[in-house]
């Protein structure tokens, strides 16, 4: 079987598709290649493996897999093509028996070649690559059957990968129009979106989400981006650090229900220190139930959040009717919602992640942005890429210096988190329990908000 041929039998089989299509990685595209019915189609699957085999044979690697699920039958044939050992990752962490990730027989340092049916941003193929990496497995190349990006080559090679693919997006667009499969219009759309990928995005200078724009101005305004997280067991030590520290945030991030002399005079002192020190309020209260339950513990109980705190966080366990339950019919309130997590061993995975971002993107007017966290620039960049409008990106896990504690929480620097994207940093402990807690905040507040204006220039 040619390229050609396999292109045409794709087409015969309606795995070319022409319409609106979200992407993985969330953009909406007027194409879409569906391969995962290839493997009812022996032929067409046979066919593609010895394309495949015929281009990698004389490549240098020891073992090869595919990236679940449609590659994976891909590259079994093409393991037994060649005579190569064939390894995968499972897509689930495994928590049972030997809690391998890995399945098959490697060694430490074998070369892993991946095979993936397609790519169209390089996020997947860096995230596949980490993880074998964490195993001790080397990857350099990736191979795709179709290469549907604008710049993917360019993309993996900042990592250190190579891609090669069988066929690219511009092929065939050509073949098939010249087969009179595609309209000259079809054409023009798929040209105009390969284009917009690698078109640099222009800033909105305003925000669908009023609350996203409320941080915005403040941020401008004060000069600030750093959110203190004042996670403290007294009012007298809550304010006495707000007394110091008020001044240098643009955010405060309180967890009311942690003060053990919580009462009646706590809010509206609260309330007077937002106004007289100019910053926002947002309750970590980490929302997780359904949406009967949810509106009860914002809008009542003994805290009544929804009176006094402009922002809250929300997991989306419950799915995104949560979003319904806790803001329908009240005005001036949103979420962060918490897409990842900076505690080692957490369980929050790629498809909640995405599950998030769906969520936010269908309830633009509930979601101000995200809470994650990312180990360096280039995952932080990847992770904000993926957020479906101009929701804002708060980040904890973040130091002065790099490190980890005890408890499993990872820190990347100040200037690592705002470079990769971050735009809000969330810090705790790094100033609540220093020496001087007005010394400290101020140099995260100067180093963040450099490494923010320094960002926006780019």
């Amino acid at each position: 079987m040619t390229t050609e041929q396999f292109v045409l039998e794709l087409e015969k089989i309606g795995a070319i598709k022409f319409g609106s299509f979200t992407l993985k990685s969330g953009l909406q595209s007027p194409f879409y290649f569906d391969l995962r019915d290839m493997i009812s189609y022996p032929e067409i699957l046979d066919g593609v493996a010895e394309l495949l085999a015929e281009r990698i044979k004389d490549m240098d690697f020891d073992v090869l897999t595919g990236i679940p699920y449609t590659a994976l039958p891909i590259a079994s044939l093409v393991s037994a093509k060649l005579g190569k050992p064939l390894i995968y990752m499972r897509k689930e962490e495994k928590a049972y028996g030997t809690g391998n990730n890995v399945i098959g027989k490697f060694k430490k340092g074998d070369k892993c070649l991946v095979i993936d049916d397609l790519i169209t941003t390089g996020a997947s193929k860096i995230e596949t690559a980490e993880g074998y990496e964490k195993e001790g497995v080397v990857v350099e190349d990736f191979v795709v059957v179709i290469d549907r990006s604008a710049n993917g080559t360019e993309e993996l090679a900042k990592d250190g990968y190579k891609l090669h693919s069988l066929i690219t997006l511009d092929e065939i667009v050509e073949l098939l129009s010249s087969k009179n499969l595609i309209s000259e219009e079809k054409v023009k759309e798929v040209e105009d979106f390969t284009k917009s990928l690698i078109k640099p995005k222009i800033a909105k200078e305003k925000y669908i989400n009023p609350l996203t724009q409320k941080l915005m101005d403040k941020m401008v305004e004060k000069q600030s981006n750093l959110v203190l997280s004042l996670d403290v067991t007294t009012q007298t030590e809550f304010f006495d650090i707000l007394d110091k520290c008020g001044e240098e945030i643009v955010m405060l991030k309180t967890h009311v229900d942690i003060l053990d002399d919580y009462d009646e005079n706590f809010v509206p002192k609260l309330q007077k220190y937002a106004k007289q020190q100019n910053f926002l309020i947002f309750e970590d209260r980490k929302f997780a139930d359904i949406g009967n339950t949810v509106r009860h513990q914002f809008r009542n109980g003994v805290y009544k959040i929804n009176d006094w705190a402009e922002y809250i966080t929300v997991h989306m366990v419950a799915g995104e009717l949560i979003l319904k339950g806790l803001f329908e019919g009240i005005e001036n309130r949103s979420a962060f919602v918490l897409a990842r997590m900076s505690s080692k061993g957490n369980l929050l995975n790629e498809t909640y992640t995405r599950k998030c971002f769906e969520a936010a993107k269908k309830n633009p007017q509930w979601v101000a942005g995200f809470i994650g966290h990312g180990k360096d620039v280039e995952d932080i960049k990847r992770f904000k890429k993926k957020f479906p409008g101009s929701e804002l990106l708060m980040m904890p896990g973040v130091k002065l210096e790099r490190g980890s504690d005890a408890m499993g929480q990872q820190y990347i620097t100040v200037e690592e988190a705002v470079g990769g994207g971050a735009d809000c940093i969330i810090v705790g402990r790094g100033v609540i329990k220093a020496t001087d807690p007005a010394k400290e905040a101020k140099i995260y507040r100067e180093r963040a908000w450099q490494a923010y204006k320094k960002r926006i220039k780019k």
